[in-house]
This record gives C-alpha cells, structure tokens and sequence, in this order.
C-alpha cells in the first residue's frame, strides 16, 4: 500500500495504517489499526517534534481528539535530511474511520511550526461503507 504523504515546511509525514484483524473483535464492535508515521526533515536545521493533535473521526461521525507533548513518549530531535519513524494504533468501534492532525515543532533556531498529517483511511477489509453504518457504543 502507498503511504499517505504531505510536505509542510520542508518536513514530510509519511503514514502507513494497516487493519490489526487479530486485534479487532467486530461483533463487540472493536476494529484496531496500527500505523507507522515517517517524519523527514528536509530543513538546514534540526527539529524538535513538541506536541501532536491527532483528529480521529469514525463512519458514525462520532470524532475524538487526542492532544499531548510528543510521540509514543518522546519529543525526538530530528536532524537535517534525517526520518524519525514510530509506529501507534487507534481502536474505533466502527470499521471504518479516518485520522488526520498536525505536529508542533521547533526549529534548533527558535523557530515554531505547524506540520500537517495527511488525513488517511482506516477502512476495514472486505467492508463496503456504502452499506450502512455501525452504531457507537
């Protein structure tokens, strides 16, 4: 599968989600992905990733908002023409969602910018969400 990709201030986010089948348990309506995020700098300067904003939204509408200081535990620094790279996951009870959001980051100079997350598709294998939507909780 080709990553979903998008470049905002010369840092390029690449993500790459993938259905946990073994994870999920459709019929108590759990659906699991995991993902693995690229974050390449293609700055003169190193990064600091400070804060990630993340927007979950499943197929009911229903849309949670996760916020907090870094990635998976860290604030990584990320130097010029180098990728960071971290895999999460998220749990819908739908089977299917989407992700989008931004990072915080600062440049080594002071400098603050907003990197964007490409929305991408959390879509479960075999399911067409043209027919119907599963209900939350």
């Amino acid at each position: 599968m080709k990553p979903y990709q998008l470049t905002t201030h010369d840092i390029t986010i690449s993500v790459k989600p993938h259905y946990l089948e073994a994870q999920s348990e459709p019929h108590e309506k759990v659906y699991a992905w995991s993902y693995e995020v690229e974050v390449h700098n293609g700055l003169d300067e190193a990064v600091t990733l400070i804060h990630r904003n993340w927007i979950i939204t499943d197929i009911s509408g229903y849309v949670e908002k996760i916020d907090g200081p870094g990635v998976v535990g860290e604030q990584p620094i990320i130097q010029p023409g180098e990728t960071f790279v971290y895999s999460s996951f998220c749990v819908l009870s739908t089977p299917d969602g989407s992700m989008k959001g931004h990072y915080d980051m600062q440049t080594v100079s002071g400098k603050k910018l907003q990197v964007v997350i490409p929305e991408f598709i959390l879509s479960c294998p075999g399911h067409d969400p043209a027919y119907g939507t599963a209900v939350l909780h």
